[in-house]
């Protein structure tokens, strides 16, 4: 592995790894107002375990844990921005989870922060259960 000091003076690298982490990572700011404005044009998907999820979750999110997402691709769709999130920024269950909606071809993008982000800027969260 190259040491830390020559990878970051590959600018060109840098540079597409930042457009393509723009591209596909949004923050809780830019969800809400998605949610606010573009509400029919998205569908957020907490891929946390269920239990979290009846505990609290971002309002129209629907509940699918990583573990069964392959099984309920049918219950998605192409049509929308399929925003995955998960417990916070150390949890790569949301990133797992894009990445295979992303070769299954649907429209992908990551809550960078997750649940912890949502909650961090006092948005509105629903309790079910």
């Amino acid at each position: 592995m190259k040491k830390l000091t020559e990878i970051t003076k590959d600018t060109e690298k840098a540079k597409e790894f930042f457009e393509h982490k723009l591209a596909f990572t949004l923050g809780p700011v830019e969800l809400h107002r998605m949610s606010e404005t573009e509400g029919n044009r998205i569908q957020i998907i907490d891929v946390r375990n269920s239990v979290d999820y009846h505990k609290g979750h971002i309002p129209e999110a629907i509940s699918i844990q990583s573990s069964n997402l392959e099984y309920s691709l049918e219950n998605l769709s192409r049509d929308k921005i399929n925003i995955v999130y998960c417990y916070d920024q150390q949890c790569h269950l949301a990133a797992r989870a894009a990445k295979m909606l992303a070769e299954e071809q649907f429209p992908v993008m990551e809550l960078e922060g997750g649940f912890e982000a949502w909650k961090h800027k006092d948005y509105d969260i629903v309790v079910s259960g």
